[in-house]
């Protein structure tokens, strides 16, 4: 069979293919995983196996099977088109050369695919696809059944999606098939993987993260996997993207899975019993024995072979290449498909797929817009790449971001659209109606004629009846009058019955009470006291004349009977009912006369009264009572009587009356129905009139309305005509207008204005111009026109939004995307912006507040807009359902929860972050938005703010023509609409609609006044801008110096600065700028003041080193800005290039200051300095020696230098002056207030603070600025005593304390001093928040003070930002210069301390030379190294103690114990602090020199010219200090004047290096040269890479090398560590090569190499295996490579060479130590009783020629502080501005420690730099002729590097 013949042939062609991949493609540090071994080849023979006879019937069938798996396992892997196109030829090349009997166009026949679904989804059979189309039908359908069942997925099934599906799908169908998906974020790497795990019939798990999942529960959802897939036998897809490694040890579970399937822990004991017993039948029927491990091995295949692992990574930083390299199985163990870049056909199809279903678009058009978005999504990666190399910044473009910008498009299409359409619709019909308003008007003037006739017959007929009414009005007239009159008398009749009736009503009422007085008398009466009272025999006379009275009043008919005794009483009585009757119907009202006159007497009588009678008998009371009562009602009812009959009389003449008055009445009525039925006929006559009027009257004004119809059609017409056209023209570009505005919002947000501007106006606009099937587009379309209107604009504005373009854009751009907007803000504006935009309805959460997942959830259920706050740069992985938007349903997962989804809810994201990283997958989830403000916004905004200072009126005028016009817009765009809709909804009969009509002239009048006012404001607004622009320079200014304070942060990240306090500042800057009438003079004054008052602002917080390089950054932006600034000067001044390798003509200066001059003289400027130097050399030298150069001019003809090139001539010659010519050269250009010393007023700054503006203290060692706080606070009322101050120091458990205190203080107006607070770093973001809480609605006088150390790297800074933003920061250093330093020691005591101890005299002596040793120590630290090694905290604390025992040991002992008070205080008070030998050393010289028995005499002299005074008194010595102390020179502290040069220099280059850090990124650009930064960088790798030797052969120099001296050993350990060195040279620089290429990402390991390369300074990575060097990068290298010569000559033969260079060595000591050994093997002397001896020769090196007998000659070496003295052969003083001569040739020998000279020497250090300290090498002892401690003072010392 062909087949078979084919097999050694294939294996031939697989085995050269193999060996050529695995040739070719190397692993570098991006393509990391390009290791290619047999595992890659048995894949290959695996998939072949695949196939079945039907798949095979050809030999080309089996080739192209091979070529198809061979892409498959080898091409999948590989990153870029590059190596594929590589690959793709290699694979060619050798298909051509194995199988060359096959036909090419057969074998390379495409497409070249197989897959297990090409005969269809049901038959799993691995076949070849006959063709794209079939293929993409395929999985269409499988697409279509994966919708019916799981969350829809809306695929474009493009060629390189279907390819990524049949590799995935080939993974799955694989035995073990675990796949690594390697893509940005947005790929598609999950959908088209849940696909082709739909298509293998397998169910996806992925993890669900929420608050905490960890390790355990990673292990419990993985251990329920693998027992649905070996016990259930349900096989599956183990899905994990990059979010979802919430740790990285989750990998390790995956790793352990992949690798053996086998994980620690997965399973409980009972768990695993129950799989072994499920597993047994299975196990049996294998035919195998039953057993636990058989068991298990069971259910481990069967999970290996059932559950397939697909990890989705991201390959964007070093994360994948850190994972593979810890987790070796993720990428062992996996196959890889490494998804690229969408090609340009991808992208094409996709918006073609997707365009398909959007109307209204040409075909032609699509296939146009179609390329211009694909054009948009590269043109945007590749300026996000120009954007990363040139600001630094990450901005990603995804296939996601492709995707939302089609979708943004149609929906954006959409709505414009039918917004259009809409108003097209209303305006055409709003036309038709005015349209037939003409025809309608004729019609009505032939209703007009008919109406009026019919109106005037109705006149007519209403005039009659007027008169008929009339009579009959008269009538009825009459009769009313008669009627009205006898009702008037009816009424006063009737008055006076009542008047009557009232009178006789009141007696009435008398009589009434009387009788029931009587009655109530009788009722006391009974048969009972009636028959007591009988029995009275002889009762007394009262009770006798009460019955007399009885008898009297019932004597019938008025006879009074004559006997009116007892007896005739008891008969009377008789029957006691009889009697009670009579009594009780006795008629009162008519009592006879007569009874009434005999009664009389009785009544008169004072005894006759009921109360006296009661005590005599009840019943004779009753009585008496009645008969009183009886006789009161007949008087009253006499007097009633003739009322009543007179009210009688009075009723009667009223009813006739009355009766009168009916009968008028009623004849009246039948009048008024008379006149009414008269009347309604008039009525109704009149009604039918008016009626008629009206219609008349309406069809006249129905008339002239549609004469003013007419009328006002004209223009009307033709303006809604236009509209019409206009909006037909828009409806024409709309589709291009749309796309223009869909790309600037899903793709611009990130980029700063220049980029925007860069991306519109030079690629996309012109792409769009240049197509040849045109996309209809609006020419020069202002994307925002689309997005918003300038009412939005200036609603925006008033919530506080930026009034910039950049801003503007932001807000649109916010405001119209639909991926969820991500806010970069660190200067919080656009956050405030939102926070007044949504007000109270925006929801505000930061992530790890209490429940902030429940606020979020909330926040999605209901609807509301939330904002995040605060995010990092990694946003947490809990909250990936929301970003990407995942659904189940109409739920969403948060946290551990399922929310109901809203969708009216909104998600902002906002970080404070300057410049985040955020990863793709994050990017493609948010639109980025830059709202960081840019140099040109901030002056638009300070623009505005200054002329609302300056100019209100013309600031108000603006904003209100802007909102007039506004409004005037909204107005008529009101009335357009009201005025359409009317229109649009009026019947046939519209012309009635008055109002319609009034709206339509209202409109017209409107427009009419707007156009004018229209033209007067664009008048205005010229003239408002041309007067706004004179105020430009101070806001220009203002902004340049926010961007240089916000850059201060990289000299320490302590300085931080908000744009809020600058606003403050800024402010009250303009308000106190020197008033002027000239505006000119005016913008001067504004612009000085602004300067200065920021100045003054920064550099209290600033410390005195850092001042000068803030103020030389200031006036050079300044000048730059002024254009007074020659780049390519200021770059030379900065850099400070020297030529390497020059010899210096002249005496005066150094071969480095000659290599700068010759530097300085390439430029055109100075082209003649280096002869003139030369050839004037004594001009030159005079110049160069003068104590202050910078004051002078310089030499010849160079005095007419401007002052910078001043400058670059003075960093030639004198560098250590280049402090005080920056100072000079500031003050020059800035004015002298800027240079002078300030003392900061606390009490000023402190007016300066509030709530919200703590004040923050930036300590330094030995001061304790709160005690100005202390201060201030007693004036103010604030103590601790009085409980108004809370200090707390910081530390353990304090934080408590803390936040009590500031709750308190905020709420009562306290005062809250935390210091320290850098002790605290885990609680200081708790400090953040609770002081932005305070900041607001706290207590005005509340006010809060916190202090920190700088932190000593800006690695180890941990004060947020948010405390140091708003803060005012105040720095405090300790005082400068001996005198102040002596003065403030001297100020630690007082008179009193002078004369608390008995020896005065001593005493007093030496604590003045107590306080000098302490200024001296302290003030040292100044000239850096050469001061002391290691800077010590000496503080006031050491003084004092120190001076208490000096007092006590006075008092304690007789003599003076000098030994023991220097020991005290040099080895415990001071020397405590003290870590350095030889630091020790020079602090006990200093107290030898000082304290000493000669001083009681006066003899010491403290410094050249200042003696130890005499005793005084305290205020004495301070005069003695102002009037002996010699001015401030290094001769104060034993130290000669160079040491001041030495600190001066280091200074001054400290200073230009940050200020040339501190340059804008494009002023470093041009580098002065017009050279991108990129290019320099590439020039200085080439040229090292360029010079850089091979490495040493060890192997050879081993076998070279056969006598290994001490000596060899160290040559070969020298070299050894050279080869280190050169290969980490070599490695980094080829790496960055690669990354500038573009073929690597730019890690921050090479983006710190490049800067080094740009600055010229030596990179951290090589120092890490160098030796320590202080020289920039150019001296450094060239230093190197001459390390690399003297190793290169050494390891030749081994010979120790005539004279070696000491420098040369990483490791000198081992040399001095071989030194050591060679002698000792030589003499056999012990070596640890050896030691070295120098003897400095009188020759130089050149003069050497050959080695000595006995040790070695060394050279190279450095004096610093002294020099040698080559006639006397020992240490002299230094010569002026000889910094570090040169030593002779030094004669090291080793001899036994006892027969070293120690007499006249001077034990010196030698260092390897002038870093001292830890570069300590040895110790050579040197002749001297003067006092050794005067060396020691001097700090001299041998350096192995000048």
């Amino acid at each position: 069979m062909p087949l078979q013949k084919m097999q050694p042939k294939l294996v031939a062609a697989a085995l050269a293919l193999h060996q050529k991949v695995a040739a070719n493609f190397l692993p570098t540090a991006i393509k990391f995983h390009y290791i290619f071994n047999l595992r890659d080849l048995s894949n290959i023979f695996q998939g072949l196996l695949f196939s079945t006879p039907d798949c095979l019937k050809t030999p080309v069938d089996l080739v192209r099977l091979w070529l198809h798996e061979a892409e498959r396992v080898y091409g999948d892997k590989l990153v870029d088109e590059e190596d594929q196109y590589s690959f793709k030829k290699v694979m060619a090349d050798i298909s051509k050369a194995s199988f060359q009997e096959i036909n090419e166009e057969l074998m390379f026949a495409k497409p070249n695919i197989y897959c297990h679904f090409a005969q269809g989804m049901d038959e799993s059979k691995y076949m070849p696809v006959t063709s794209w189309a079939s293929l993409s039908n395929l999985l269409g359908e499988a697409l279509d059944s994966y919708n019916e069942v799981n969350a829809a997925m809306n695929l474009v099934l493009f060629e390189d999606a279907v390819s990524h599906i049949c590799r995935i799908s080939r993974i799955l169908e694989s035995p073990r098939g675990n796949a690594l998906l390697v893509g940005v974020g947005g790929s598609g790497k999950q959908s088209l993987a849940r696909l082709a795990a739909h298509i293998s019939n397998l169910s996806v798990f992925q993890i669900t993260l929420r608050k905490g999942y960890g390790i355990p529960d990673l292990k419990l959802d993985l251990a329920s996997q693998y027992i649905k897939a070996a016990v259930k036998n349900i096989p599956g897809v183990f899905l994990m993207t990059d979010s979802q490694v919430a740790e990285e040890s989750f990998l390790v579970v995956i790793n352990d899975f992949l690798a053996s399937g086998e994980v620690p822990g997965l399973f409980q004991d009972n768990d695993l019993e129950t799989i072994i017993g499920s597993m047994r039948p299975q196990v049996k029927s294998l035919g195998l024995e039953d057993t636990k491990e058989n068991c298990w091995k069971l259910f481990i295949e069967k999970v290996r072979r059932q559950l397939k692992v697909v990890l989705c990574f991201s390959p964007v930083g070093s994360t994948l290449r850190v994972r593979a390299r810890r987790f070796p199985a993720v990428v062992n163990c996996t196959a890889i498909d490494w998804f690229h870049e969408w090609p340009e056909d991808a992208l094409v199809s996709v918006s073609s797929r997707f365009l398909e279903e959007t109307p209204d678009i040409e075909p032609e058009v699509k296939a146009s817009i179609s390329q211009f978005m694909s054009f948009v999504h590269t043109s945007s990666k590749e300026m996000s790449k120009t954007y990363l190399a040139v600001e630094r910044r990450y901005n990603y473009t995804t296939p996601k971001t492709f995707l939302e910008q089609i979708k943004l498009y149609q929906n954006l299409l959409a709505d414009k659209r039918s917004m259009l359409s809409g108003s097209i619709d209303r305006l055409e019909k709003g036309l038709m109606k005015l349209r037939s308003t003409a025809s309608q008007v004729d019609d009505l003037k032939a209703m007009l004629a008919v109406q009026e006739i019919e109106l005037k017959q109705k006149n007519e007929d209403t005039d009659k009846l007027i008169h008929v009414v009339g009579v009959e009005t008269e009538k009825v007239s009459k009769e009313k009058a008669i009627a009205d009159e006898e009702e008037l008398k009816v009424e006063a009749i009737n008055k006076m019955v009542a008047e009557k009736q009232r009178a006789c009503a009141s007696d009435l009422a008398e009589a009434e009470v009387v009788l029931s007085a009587a009655r109530e008398a009788l009722d006391t009466l009974n048969k009972y006291n009636l028959t007591e009272l009988k029995s009275f025999g002889a009762p007394p006379p009262e009770v006798v004349n009460v019955m007399a009275a009885v008898l009297i009043l019932t004597a019938e008919n008025g006879k009074i009977p004559k006997d009116k005794s007892w007896t005739a009483g008891k008969v009377k009585i008789g029957k006691a009912d009889t009697f009670l009757a009579s009594l009780k119907n006795y008629d009162g009202e008519n009592i006879p006369e007569a009874c009434l006159k005999a009664f009389e007497p009785y009544r008169n009588d004072p005894s006759f009264n009921p109360e006296f009678i009661k005590s005599k008998s009840t019943a004779a009371a009753g009585l008496c009572s009645w008969c009183l009562n009886m006789v009161r009602f007949y008087e009253v009812h006499c007097t009633v009587k003739p009322k009543r009959q007179a009210v009688a009389d009075a009723d009667a003449e009223l009813a006739e009356a009355q009766a009168r008055l009916s009968k008028i009445k009623s004849k009246i009525v039948a009048l008024n129905q008379n006149l009414a039925t008269l009347t309604a006929q008039f009525e109704k006559a009149t009604a039918e009139k008016i009626k008629c009027q009206q219609e008349a009257d309406e069809t006249n004004k129905v008339i002239n309305l549609a004469n003013r119809l007419v009328g006002g059609l004209a223009s009307e017409n033709v303006r809604w005509a236009e509209s019409v056209e206009d909006l037909r023209e828009q409806e024409k570009t709309l589709c291009g207008d749309v796309l223009l505005v869909s790309a600037f919002v899903s793709y611009i947000g990130y980029f700063t204005k220049k980029y925007r501007a860069e991306l519109l106006e030079k690629h996309w606009v012109p792409f769009l111009q240049g197509q040849s099937v045109p996309i209809p587009i609006t020419p020069d379309l202002d994307p925002l026109s689309l997005l918003t209107d300038s009412a939005d604009v200036a609603a925006w504005n008033n919530q506080g939004l930026p009034s910039d373009r950049t801003s503007t854009e932001n807000a649109a751009i916010l405001c119209s995307t639909q991926r969820w907007p991500l806010l970069v803000d660190a200067q919080l504006q656009g956050g405030k912006w939102i926070k007044n935009k949504f007000g109270e309805d925006l929801k505000i959460v930061r992530l790890g507040q209490k429940r902030y997942l429940d606020i979020i959830a909330q926040a999605v259920s209901e609807g509301q807009t939330l904002l995040i706050e605060d995010i990092g740069e990694t946003i947490e992985a809990v909250l990936d359902p929301l970003l990407g938007r995942t659904f189940k349903g109409r739920y969403i997962r948060i946290g551990d929860k399922e929310v109901e989804y809203n969708q009216q809810f909104r998600l902002i994201l906002h970080t404070r972050c300057f410049n985040p990283h955020y990863k793709p997958e994050v990017q493609a989830q948010c639109t980025l938005i830059n709202f960081l403000v840019t140099r040109e916004g901030l002056e638009d905004q300070l623009l505005a703010a200054v002329v609302a200072r300056e100019r209100p009126d013309l600031e108000a005028l603006k904003a209100s023509l802007t909102k007039s016009q506004n409004e005037f817009k909204i107005k008529l765009k009101e009335l357009e609409d009201s005025l359409l809709a009317r229109l649009s909804a009026a019947g046939g009969d519209f012309l009635r609609d008055t109002a319609l009509v009034e709206n339509l002239e209202i409109t017209k009048r409107t427009a009419k006044e707007i156009e004018e006012k229209v033209k007067e404001a664009k008048v205005t607004e010229v003239q408002i801008n041309v007067a706004r622009e004179n105020y430009r320079p101070a806001a220009e200014r203002a902004s340049l110096l926010y961007f240089i304070l916000s850059d201060l942060c990289k000299i320490n990240p302590i300085y931080q600065f908000s744009l809020k306090a600058f606003n403050g500042v800024f402010e009250k800057a303009i308000q106190r700028a020197v008033p002027s009438d000239d505006t000119r003079e005016r913008v001067i004054n504004l612009t000085d003041q602004i300067t200065f008052s920021v100045y003054v602002y920064t550099a209290q917080g600033l410390f005195e080193r850092d001042k000068l390089i803030f103020l030389a950054q200031v006036a050079f932006q300044v000048l730059a800005l002024k254009k007074e600034v020659n780049p390519a000067e200021l770059d030379f001044l900065l850099r400070f290039p020297s030529k390497t390798g020059v010899t210096s003509p002249v005496d005066f200066l150094p071969n480095q200051n000659w290599g700068a001059v010759k530097a300085l003289s390439e430029m055109e400027e100075f082209t003649s300095l280096e002869n003139d130097i030369e050839s004037s050399a004594k001009r030159w030298k005079r110049f160069v020696e003068m104590e202050a150069p910078e004051n002078e001019v310089l030499p010849m003809d160079w005095k007419n230098k401007s002052a910078l090139q001043k400058l670059c001539v003075l960093r030639c010659l004198r560098p250590d002056r280049m402090t005080y010519a920056i100072r000079k050269f500031v003050e020059e250009k800035m004015g002298s207030k800027y240079v002078k010393g300030r003392s900061i007023d606390f009490s000023e700054v402190y007016k300066e603070s509030s709530p919200s503006s703590p004040m923050f203290f930036i300590l330094s060692p030995g001061v304790d600025p709160l005690k100005d706080v202390e201060a201030l606070g007693t004036r103010l009322g604030f103590t601790i005593d009085n409980g108004k101050i809370h200090n707390v120091s910081l530390g353990q458990g304090q934080e408590v304390v803390a936040e009590h205190a500031m709750e308190v203080a905020a709420a009562e107006g306290h005062w809250v001093i935390l210091q320290n607070i850098h002790l605290v770093a885990r609680w200081l973001g708790t400090l953040e928040k609770l002081v932005e809480h305070h900041s607001l609605e706290s207590h005005p006088e509340y006010r809060l003070f916190m202090s920190a150390e700088p932190a000593p790297s800006p690695e180890t800074h941990i004060i947020p930002q948010g405390l140091l933003d708003n803060s005012i920061k105040i720095t405090s250093e300790p005082p400068t210069g001996m005198r102040a330093n002596l003065h403030g020691a001297l100020d630690l005591f007082n008179q009193e301390t002078l004369e608390q101890c008995s020896k005065e005299s001593e005493f007093r002596c030496i604590l003045f030379a107590l306080c000098y040793f302490h200024a001296a120590v302290a003030e040292r630290r100044r000239f850096g190294t050469q001061g002391w090694n290691r800077s010590y905290p000496f503080n006031n604390g050491d003084l004092t103690v120190s001076v208490n025992v000096l007092q006590n040991y006075l008092e304690a002992n007789a003599k003076v114990p000098w030994d023991d008070l220097r020991y005290l205080f040099g080895e415990i008070m001071y020397g405590g602090h003290i870590t350095d030998d030889w630091d020790r050393r020079l602090c006990r010289t200093y107290l030898s020199e000082y304290v000493q028995p000669e001083m009681l005499d006066g003899e010491v002299i403290l410094a050249p010219g200042f003696m130890i005074p005499p005793r005084m008194d305290y205020e004495a010595y301070h005069q003695y200090i102002d009037d002996n102390l010699p001015g401030e020179s290094p001769h104060l502290y034993g130290l000669h004047p160079n040491a001041e040069m030495g600190f001066l220099t280091v200074t001054s280059d400290r200073l230009f290096r940050t200020v040339l850090e501190l340059q804008p990124k494009e002023s470093e650009a041009a580098g002065g040269s017009g050279v991108s930064r990129e290019e320099q960088v590439k020039a200085v790798l080439d040229e090292i890479i360029q010079q850089l030797p091979d490495p040493f052969n060890m192997e050879e120099m081993m076998g070279k090398a056969k006598e290994k001296t001490p000596y060899t050993v160290v040559a070969l350990q020298e070299c050894e560590r050279m080869n280190i060195l050169t290969n980490e040279i070599r490695r980094s620089l080829k790496e960055l090569d690669l990354g500038l290429q573009g073929e690597l990402t730019i890690t921050s390991e090479m983006e710190e190499l490049s800067n080094a390369l740009f600055y010229d300074s030596v990179p951290e990575s090589w120092t890490r295996y160098a030796y320590p060097s202080l020289l920039s990068l150019a001296n450094w290298y060239a230093d190197l490579l001459l390390r690399i010569r003297e190793l290169e000559v050494w390891s030749t033969d081994f010979v120790l060479p005539a004279t070696v260079w000491l420098a040369g060595f990483f490791n000198p000591q081992s040399f001095l130590t071989a030194i050591m050994q060679s002698t000792a093997r030589k003499k056999q002397w012990p070596l640890d009783k050896m030691c070295l001896a120098a003897d400095v020769t009188k020759k130089t090196r050149e003069e050497i020629t050959f080695p000595p007998r006995e040790g070695s000659y060394v050279h190279g070496l450095f004096m610093e502080g002294a020099r040698w003295d080559v006639p006397s052969g020992s240490i002299a003083d230094a010569r002026m501005k000889e910094l570090t001569p040169e030593m002779p040739v030094i004669l090291l020998r080793a001899i036994p420690v006892d027969r070293m000279d120690t007499i006249n020497v001077y034990e010196c250090p030698v260092y390897k730099t002038r870093t001292r300290g830890p570069t300590y090498v040895w110790t050579f002892n040197l002749k001297t002729k003067e006092k050794a401690a005067k060396w020691v003072l001097a700090g001299v010392a041998l350096l192995l590097e000048a």
